[in-house]
């Protein structure tokens, strides 16, 4: 830590939701800064029941004893007056899920700093883990950057880098990088706020984007490759989950492998090494690991002695 820098004189307040969120918020804490509020999303019906569901930062800032605001959204004066009852003078966001105004920016006096899950400019947006994966990276990290009205445009402290494994999935990847992420915010803040360190520019020219992932991406294209739709299969696992169509019904794919073929029908199926494949258009799918609309997920070989030995029947790609 920086000589003379005091973090318990400095009025925090952590913006986050999600479990990536997590390890930043107690960061933060472990590392001695104020944290005057935690500003997270409001309480969602989660599961088959619909039971009332607190964001996983809600539940560590009670655990920690920080303060709680849980806005549906920022733009009124009564939310904006809150955030003005904290008086932060930074604020911390990490996965909030929610664009902040310019006046918001402008209300911590040392600005305000993100967490974002990529190597930017690579991919600006919200799936840079998922996206990562789909587009068959070497490597991912995390990007300590200052935030300004253009979405994770802003200027970066800190790039820390991650090799992302030929068995890597979004699921897995997720808590590694929420892990760093939260390493390095810690690590930078100190030389950041006492002048020893400044931001630097992104390369507008080396920009991506990534989108926010929607329930029917997971859906297996016929355009795809087979090298593609396996990366789609782990790029998509937790959720919404890899999927095809098959006898008329969703058939999930948790875990699959590449068999390169010279000719393949996209949506063939067939056999192989006593699993079921599925075709894609320079290859087949090896399929390790599915599941059944309201089934437990199984092995590819166990489906297919439910399937009486038997994989075909007409299965759909998007």
């Amino acid at each position: 830590m920086s000589d003379g820098f005091r973090p318990e004189r400095l009025r925090v307040l952590f913006m986050g939701s999600p479990e990536f969120a997590v390890p930043s918020l107690r960061a933060l804490v472990a590392a001695g800064y104020n944290l005057v509020g935690v500003v997270t999303q409001p309480d969602r019906p989660s599961g088959r029941g619909g039971k009332m569901t607190p964001p996983p930062v809600k539940v560590s800032a009670e655990e920690l004893r920080v303060p709680v605001f849980q806005p549906e959204e920022l733009r009124s004066d009564e939310a904006f007056a809150r955030l003005q009852a904290f008086a932060p003078d930074l604020v911390v966001v990490a996965a909030y899920g929610k664009i902040l105004s310019r006046r918001v920016l402008q209300l911590p006096t040392h600005g305000a700093v993100n967490v974002h899950a990529s190597l930017l400019p690579r991919w600006r947006g919200a799936s840079p883990i998922n996206a990562a994966i789909l587009a068959g990276d070497a490597e991912t990290g995390v990007s300590i950057m200052e935030m300004v009205q253009k979405m994770d445009a802003g200027p970066v402290l800190a790039r820390e880098a991650v090799t992302i494994s030929s068995d890597a999935t979004t699921g897995t990847l997720e808590p590694v990088l929420a892990d760093l992420g939260a390493r390095t915010l810690v690590d930078v803040l100190p030389a950041w706020l006492s002048g020893k360190l400044h931001a630097e520019p992104q390369d507008e020219a080396r920009v991506t984007f990534c989108s926010l992932i929607k329930k029917q991406d997971g859906f297996l294209a016929a355009t795809m490759t087979a090298a593609e739709a396996e990366r789609a299969v782990r790029a998509f696992d937790p959720w919404p989950g890899a999927f095809v169509l098959y006898r008329g019904d969703r058939l999930a794919i948790w875990r699959a492998r590449v068999l390169p073929a010279a000719e393949v029908e996209p949506g063939a199926t067939s056999i192989i090494e006593r699993l079921p494949a599925l075709g894609f258009r320079d290859g087949w799918l090896l399929l390790d690991e599915v599941q059944r609309v309201g089934a437990r997920r199984v092995d590819g070989r166990a489906f297919l002695n439910g399937e009486r030995g038997v994989f075909a029947g007409g299965v759909v790609l998007a």
